[in-house]
């Protein structure tokens, strides 16, 4: 169970007891078997849904809980603590909002934020394409204006939920220019929209990751999110908020692997005593617990930057980095103090293991992030000299 913690108010804490119970209970004793058989838990979203879980940091006009970013992180690190599938896909959901929620019209709004932000309509984010990860702006997919639709071809790449959600949030290329994207809602059932055979990953297994295919998918003009030309404003806007999510998930999944090797100290011996009094392994564990807590501090701080309208983008970067390094580093540990048992798949860690990987990876790669906090160095101090 992962660490209690300070929330800002009464009704924080009892949520977070919330989703800590419907973790234990609900989400733990599937999450195996569903990563094993690659299962997407479709009805687990739904269930989130209804409790308020998938759009807590929206407001509550349109059906969302109006919680502050500090306790909606805290929230999908809960979920990250016992199933990483359900802690990404529900930061994947409240990611495929967001271009709604504050570009969107009130029309918009009205007509679809309740229904996604309530679980009955899941959503996927379609940015990356074969070509075009870590670089949006070379993206080739295309949406033509005919009449009162768009036309949209193309291919989407790494799309988390793929063939799976009920609406995709795509970014395509209504113009020669290489900022000229736009950002459209596209419904899972538009014709011509199709996705290709899943992913076979080494983690994660239980969140389907799909290459969208559009072909001459037909979208009508009040799909379209914000103005022309707006895509990549919108895509870069929700981006520093999803790094914040992926940076919560992954702080779960090392408490969750930490919170298993202590257990796991705690009753094993050897030479006469407990493993945990071996000063050697308990060095482990106590870096283990640093590397959890120092992550935890660092998104929650970059967090409330967030909550009070302040910029964040390098705390996010720095964030992301942190927690997904740390959680690669926490979840192998936790593997070598389970000794053999922990290579085995009776003990969850080494699942741990293979799932912290991708989060060093997806929403921006750590080496983007180291990019990102360095080109933020060199803004803020361009035109300076420091004298030894």
């Amino acid at each position: 169970m992962t660490a209690s913690r300070v929330l800002p108010t009464d009704e924080a804490t009892d949520l977070l007891k919330l989703v800590r119970d419907l973790a234990t209970n609900e989400l733990a004793p599937r999450s195996a078997e569903a990563e094993a058989t690659e299962t997407f838990p479709r009805d687990v979203f739904r269930m989130l849904g209804e409790v308020g879980v998938l759009g807590l940091p929206y407001d509550e006009e349109y059906g969302g809980g109006g919680q502050p970013y500090e306790v909606y992180l805290q929230v999908l690190e809960e979920l990250g603590a016992v199933w990483s599938s359900v802690g990404v896909g529900t930061s994947v959901h409240a990611l495929s909002c967001f271009g709604l929620v504050k570009f969107g019209t009130d029309e918009q709004k009205k007509q679809w934020l309740p229904d996604m932000l309530g679980g009955q309509l899941l959503g996927a984010y379609c940015l990356s394409e074969p070509h075009a990860g870590s670089d949006p702006a070379a993206m080739r997919a295309t949406a033509k204006l005919d009449g009162d639709d768009y036309v949209l071809n193309g291919a989407k790449a790494w799309t988390t939920h793929g063939g799976q959600a009920d609406f995709y949030k795509v970014m395509a290329r209504t113009s020669d220019d290489r900022n000229g994207i736009s950002c459209f809602l596209v419904p899972a059932d538009a014709e011509g929209l199709t996705a290709d055979n899943p992913e076979k990953k080494m983690g994660l297994t239980g969140s389907t990751t799909a290459t969208m295919l559009f072909s001459d998918v037909r979208v009508p003009v009040e799909r379209r999110l914000g103005a022309e030309g707006d895509g990549l404003k919108i895509a870069l806007a929700g981006l520093d908020s999803g790094r914040l999510g992926i940076a919560a998930v992954a702080i779960g999944l090392a408490q969750g692997a930490l919170d298993k090797a202590v257990a796991y100290a705690q009753e094993r011996q050897t030479f006469g005593q407990r493993i945990i009094d071996h000063q050697g392994l308990a060095f482990v564990l106590a870096d283990m617990e640093a590397a959890v807590q120092s992550a935890r501090a660092m998104t929650l701080h970059a967090a409330r930057l967030k909550d009070r309208g302040l910029p964040f983008s390098r705390e996010a970067s720095i964030a992301k980095l942190v927690a997904t390094d740390n959680a690669m580093k926490v979840t192998t540990d936790a593997v070598q103090v389970l000794g053999g048992y922990g290579y085995t798949k009776d003990f969850p860690v080494e699942r741990y293991m293979r799932e912290a990987k991708v989060m060093q990876i997806f929403e921006g790669t750590n080496q983007i992030q180291r990019m990102v906090i360095g080109r933020s160095l060199d803004k803020d101090n361009a035109g300076t000299i420091t004298h030894g």
